[in-house]
């Protein structure tokens, strides 16, 4: 594998900003270096993707590797030490926007199923560089995963060259409060939505999340936003207010389950209090719209599950030891954060691991980097999971 241009090809992609919407000129890039390394299909699906095939020698299933190619933006003001989309390499970090997150591992999942030995696989292995996935997790990869009916998905999200075989979900939830307008002059004659939602978080702050998971971690409810209407509010008590809460999910969480437990908290203590009655609370899981470059609308609701697969899983197995004979020493992790395996595992139910180069801490920082050795290691992690898991050893 001429690991080099791994590196170089991360550098290029890293030149080219791709904000959640402006992928296009990653994308041509990203298919014009499949082309050039002879995959044996390429195409850019009506979402964006870029997918790529290279097909074994034998019939057999699909593994889908992917990585999305759309970053964050970078926020105006804040300096950074290196150029953002200057790809430099100092030592043996490569900075940039994206570098980590997930340039470097689009470029490693390119040139590591690019060098994979044909001969000996029986099915075909996938790359796909996604779109909008900072925007929407999982909404472009499910047409992907229709389209070439992946039996197995690699996420290439960053695991420091471990093997995730778990993440936690998130959850955005809209909380609402009505109340009754009135002049400031005499806020008596009105409600007040804020100082309902005000008693409302006191009582949604207050309730007991499900106990930590060994390898996923605590869930986590944050309070993001709160919104009054009318906003500004000159002279007028505030009829709604609104607030949202990210929610990080744990395995087996549903939704409907979620929004009961807040619901229900609510009206168990408004129900107590004689002073909060007639108190309305309406309670919603966001939704998400998002066009792509491409004018493809990506719809879903935020509402994205964790996944678990056990240590004894067959194809957690297989990856590891596809990983060991690239010559990695990988543990068992998991991720903390959401990623586009919400869709894969937690929705489809389909096998899915993570493993990528780069820690999750350093996503969407100042100066953003991946060590360049991380990058030629997880371009030989990606063939080696290839191998044992299309190789027969699986």
């Amino acid at each position: 594998m001429p690991e080099h241009d791994v590196v170089a090809f991360t550098q290029a992609l890293i030149h080219l900003p791709s904000e959640s919407g402006g992928e296009g000129p990653v994308v041509d890039l990203v298919l014009e270096e499949m082309r050039a390394l002879g995959f044996d299909e390429v195409w850019r699906d009506p979402t964006g993707n870029a997918i790529g095939v290279i097909n074994g020698a034998r019939p057999g299933p699909t593994i889908l590797l992917d990585a999305h190619c759309d970053t964050v933006g970078i926020a105006p003001g804040v300096p950074w030490q290196h150029d953002p989309f200057g790809g430099t390499i100092e030592g043996d970090l490569l900075f940039g926007r994206g570098a980590m997150d997930m340039k470097g591992a689009v470029a490693a999942m390119v040139y590591g199923a690019a060098a994979v030995e044909r001969a000996r696989l029986a099915g075909r292995v996938t790359v796909t560089a996604s779109v909008m996935e900072e925007n929407l997790e999982g909404a472009a990869l499910k047409p992907v995963m229709e389209a070439v009916g992946a039996a197995y998905v690699v996420i290439g999200e960053a695991t420091d060259l471990n093997l995730a075989r778990g993440g936690r979900g998130r959850a955005e939830i809209h909380l609402e409060t009505v109340g009754r307008p009135a002049h400031s002059s005499t806020p008596h004659l009105g409600r007040n939505a804020v100082h309902d939602m005000r008693r409302v978080i006191e009582v949604v702050e207050g309730l007991p999340l499900p106990a930590p998971d060994p390898l996923l971690g605590p869930g986590v409810l944050a309070l993001t936003d709160i919104i009054s209407e009318p906003y500004p509010g000159y002279s007028v008590i505030p009829s709604r207010c609104r607030v949202t809460y990210d929610r990080r999910l744990l395995a087996g969480e549903k939704e409907a389950d979620l929004l009961d437990a807040l619901t229900g908290a609510v009206a168990t203590v408004v129900a107590a209090r004689p002073s909060l009655a007639g108190l309305e609370l309406h309670a919603a899981i966001a939704q998400g719209e998002h066009r792509t470059y491409t004018g493809a609308i990506l719809r879903g609701a935020k509402f994205l599950p964790a996944w678990l697969l056990p240590e004894s899983d067959p194809f957690v197995q297989a990856a590891y030891r596809g990983l060991l004979s690239a010559g990695l020493r990988p543990q068992f992790s998991a991720y903390g954060f959401c990623t586009n395996a919400a869709y894969s595992a937690g929705q489809a139910g389909i096998p899915t691991v993570g493993f990528g180069p780069g820690r999750e801490e350093h996503a969407h920082i100042i100066d953003e980097r991946v060590s360049v050795s991380a990058l030629r290691a997880a371009a030989r992690g990606y063939q080696g999971i290839v191998e044992a898991v299309l190789g027969g050893s699986s």
